[in-house]
């Protein structure tokens, strides 16, 4: 006997999941006049972009799964009014190494200064590598003033695009796999290495992968506020949640937590919502259907079957971390300084290589590179009442895909965890286990997320941030471009239930683009 639904109203647009992207559209669509409601799963709006307390008896805060907002346009902010604030990360990034017995630091300044020119000029005794290193990024850089402006507007023509791109700049990055462009740029191991992480955050694939998907991770990492500056929420990326709901709900729109949603069914004028409820299953009615969820969810909810095969799948292991105090380095450099940008571990050249190698085999890389990062130093009103000198540390580990977490998933983690700290460690006075505080059951200050816990918590498939392969954030020219939906780079298949998360076409990292996008989509479709 099927448990009748209750109606519970019908609305302009019904939005599924309460992600960042969930209440962009919300906020849009509502200020417009639309009546929304926004349906999460959950009992906490914000998805991946959440600030937790994990520590007990700590009152240090820290973002739990996304650490970023790089890619949100200050467009965005302004429209919304969102009252939240944005800092930038002291430095670029620092890279300690161990070269002919001595040991160093690559130090890359924000912006660059001379102090990064003489720390190229250690690491190599020649200016070439600086020289190459300033050429390269002068281009990503124009390439991305060209690009970002672009992403709050529909989808232009690749060949548009490119006519505001010097030509042999669009190669390079769009038509040449990256590592090929790295190796004919870079002749250090190190420099090559520290370009290539950013082509493989949060996705697993070699440099020399011919279907480019390197090249678009590298580019969504690049092209915020055309620079590709790293910034941090004051209050942890759940001040960004906070900001987002205040203007959702202001406008109007309506936020049900604790909606998780069943089914979705698409009708010739009106769709049909599915969700369940403390006092039972209802359904809400409603002329637009906005999915913040990914493609591969929106599938399940719309009747098909679902298929393992072609299940998003994630790559990486984020560990959080509270600290008495920020270890030494054996470099001697302030702790202050190495850590106040990212700090890549273990990403040499040769040493990315030989992890993708292991891990494409099915096994755990012996050595597991890493980017950390030191929230706190940007903004210290993480840290709550904690005694003078603590911080808050965060390791994300690059090429550690979600397969190899599958048979054992505690044990599997645990030992990537075991990994990736000792190659951090290698660089150390200090190993992080002399300076981990401990809560209040004397238990170490350490929160593991990866790829499964990502799928269990979040609903995201595979723990897959990106929900799926990143797509260039232009349409192909032989696309068809001839609906709003189309347009905006937001199709479903259905005319009236639109992508709007990290799995629609220019969905990458935490922007908020794919939100707005979509919202125009249905604006125009009026």
């Amino acid at each position: 006997m099927t448990t009748p639904h209750t109606v519970y109203g019908r609305y302009d647009v019904a939005i599924v999941g309460g992600g960042h992207n969930g209440l962009v559209a919300a906020a849009y669509l509502a200020r417009a006049g639309l009546s929304v409601v926004l349906l999460e799963r959950l009992e906490r709006l914000g998805g991946a972009t959440v600030t937790a307390q994990p520590f007990l008896g700590r009152s240090t805060r820290l973002s739990r799964y996304a650490e970023l907002v790089s890619l949100m346009p200050e467009r965005l902010m302004a429209e919304l009014e969102l009252d939240v604030r944005l800092a930038s990360r002291q430095l670029a990034s620092y890279t300690p190494y161990q070269r002919d017995g001595r040991p160093g630091g690559l130090l890359v300044e924000n912006p660059e200064g001379k102090r990064t020119r003489t720390s190229f000029l250690e690491l190599t005794d020649s200016s070439r590598e600086y020289d190459a290193w300033c050429s390269f990024y002068s281009e990503v850089a124009a390439m991305a003033r060209s690009v970002e402006p672009t992403l709050m507007e529909p989808l232009p023509w690749e060949r548009d695009l490119a006519a505001h791109v010097d030509e042999a700049t669009w190669r390079d990055f769009v038509a040449t796999p990256l590592g090929e462009v790295i190796e004919k740029r870079f002749a250090d191991d190190l420099v090559r290495g520290i370009v290539a992480s950013d082509a493989l955050a949060g996705t697993f694939t070699t440099l020399h992968d011919p279907s480019l998907e390197q090249n678009r991770c590298f580019l969504y990492r690049m092209i915020g506020r055309g620079t590709g500056e790293r910034r941090v929420p004051i209050g942890g990326m759940g001040a960004l949640t906070d900001a987002l709901a205040r203007a959702a709900t202001r406008a109007g729109a309506e936020l049900r937590l604790g909606a998780g949603v069943s089914a979705i069914r698409a009708g010739e004028d009106l769709t049909e919502v599915d969700f369940d409820t403390a006092g039972g299953p209802a359904t809400v009615e409603a002329r637009y259907v906005l999915a913040s969820v990914a493609p591969w969810v929106l599938h399940i909810l719309l009747g098909e079957p679902d298929d393992p095969e072609t299940k998003p799948a994630g790559s990486q292991l984020k560990v959080n971390l509270l600290l008495d105090r920020l270890p030494r380095l054996r470099s001697g450099v302030d702790p202050q300084v190495a850590f106040a940008g990212t700090m890549h571990i273990a990403s040499s050249w040769p040493q990315l290589q030989t992890a993708y190698d292991q891990a494409a085999q099915g096994a755990l890389p012996a050595t597991i590179p890493s980017e950390v990062c030191c929230a706190s130093l940007a903004d210290p009103s993480l840290l709550g009442d904690v005694p003078p000198g603590s911080q808050v540390l965060s390791l994300l580990t690059l090429l550690t895909p979600a397969a190899l977490f599958e048979a054992d998933p505690q044990g599997s983690r645990d030992e990537a965890v075991r990994r990736a700290i000792a190659a951090l460690d290698e660089h150390l006075v200090d190993p992080i286990e002399s300076v981990v505080a401990h809560d209040a059951q004397g238990n170490p200050c350490l929160e593991v997320k990866g790829p499964p816990d990502l799928d269990a918590d979040l609903a995201m498939p595979g723990g897959q941030g990106h929900h799926g392969h990143l797509d260039w954030p232009w349409a192909n020219n032989r696309s068809r471009l001839e609906t709003p939906d189309q347009q905006w780079g937001v199709p479903t298949g259905l005319p009236r239930v639109f992508l709007a998360g990290a799995g629609a076409r220019r969905g990458g990292a935490v922007s908020g683009v794919a939100g707005h996008n979509a919202a125009m989509a249905v604006l125009a479709s009026r």
